[in-house]
């Protein structure tokens, strides 16, 4: 079968190459790798050798011009220069392989969305646990109902230094990316930001690590509606003991509980008691594997490194077949909707509508 011209976006210092966004395509037996763009000299240099890549570019508008790429890694990690990148690439007609989070802004994603959209192209992102094996087997479960009417999901940040703002945007696209794909789109949100103790107010805010935008708050709560029943909740502080523990999301229903964590082969059990407590109930909690509710997990985590093969896979299948990745650029905006709407929540101290009128980022309103 015919291979695809890849290229791969990083920038050394800046990001990098993401979550292992360029070496993936080395185990793709539909690509061969026909350059790498970093615009540091010596992590150029690096990618190059490392990705086997026959052509190196310290400009990737020249790269995309001179190579002509069918598909492109948007590898690196900072999200300040996703939307160049990734309008640069469709109009140049490569369909691409983006990091998380998505972009900055919503009127960023926005155009990202229109530039793909018109010069159809595809657009993954990098939420590798909506890819995983099990968590296909988690939706089925929900979707027979086997726990019931779906009445609350619980989410957390790994809570670490970051907590709060920070921890929203870099770990909370993850949850907000798998609550929407067990339970559809949020229709509101209503959220409260604290910080030291008491609320988060325009001074506060600050620009955070990596690139990110705007952050607020050491202490984020955040509820969420859903079609039918659901309500979601997010949580994240600075945790003074047993930071990263809590990065899982518990889907809490009427006739029982799913407990399942991050990655493309997370921990993932259920709990035929509605009023199952993992780890501390004496109620019996079944394993979820790929192979289904309770039966031994026939994949490794080598495998599938990480998810990004599952994802490379799909989107060339995306490609060939004209449907939209498992997990799109829609999705990526979707996510970061919910994300922005804690800080338009917060900063209008009321309950805001999905999707968001305001496309600008809230705290550059506060």
């Amino acid at each position: 079968m015919p291979k695809y011209r890849v290229a791969v976006i990083g920038r050394t210092g800046k990001g990098n190459y993401g979550h292992s966004l360029d070496t993936v395509w080395l185990k793709c037996d539909r690509a061969e790798i026909v350059a790498v763009a970093d615009e540091n000299e010596a992590g150029r240099a690096a990618a190059a050798k490392r990705l086997q890549a026959k052509n190196a570019y310290g400009d990737y508008k020249q790269m995309l011009e001179k190579e002509k790429p069918q598909i492109v890694s948007v590898a690196d990690r900072w999200p300040d220069c996703h939307r160049d990148m990734v309008i640069a690439c469709a109009e140049h007609g490569a369909s691409i392989f983006l990091e998380k989070p998505a972009a900055q802004t919503l009127q960023q994603a926005d155009e990202m969305i229109a530039a793909c959209e018109k010069h159809h192209v595809k657009c993954a992102v990098a939420h590798q646990t909506r890819y995983s094996p099990r968590v296909k087997v988690v939706k089925e479960l929900i979707g027979r109902g086997t726990i019931g009417d779906v009445l609350e999901l619980r989410g957390h940040g790994k809570e670490d230094r970051r907590g709060g703002g920070e921890d929203l945007m870099v770990l909370g696209t993850h949850t907000f990316d798998l609550m929407r794909h067990l339970v559809g789109d949020a229709k509101w949100c209503f959220a409260r930001i604290q910080q030291g103790g008491r609320k988060a107010v325009a001074g506060d805010v600050r620009q955070a690590g990596e690139q990110i935008g705007p952050i607020l708050g050491d202490h984020i709560t955040a509820t969420y509606g859903f079609e039918g029943l659901a309500v979601g909740h997010f949580f994240t502080h600075v945790a003074k003991a047993g930071a990263n523990t809590r990065y899982w999301l518990e889907v809490r229903g009427t006739k029982g509980v799913i407990h399942i964590g991050f990655g493309i082969l997370p921990v993932a059990y259920l709990c035929a008691d509605p009023s199952g407590m993992f780890g501390k109930s004496k109620a019996e909690w079944q394993e979820i594997t790929s192979a289904g509710l309770g039966k031994p997990e026939p994949l490794t985590t080598k495998e599938l490194d990480n998810g990004n093969v599952l994802i490379v896979n799909d989107l060339i299948e995306a490609i060939e077949k004209d449907r939209t990745p498992l997990d799109s650029l829609h999705d990526g905006r979707a996510a970061l909707e919910m994300i922005l709407a804690v800080y338009e929540s917060h900063r209008l101290e009321r309950v805001v509508e999905l999707p968001l009128k305001n496309r600008k980022h809230p705290l550059a309103m506060m």
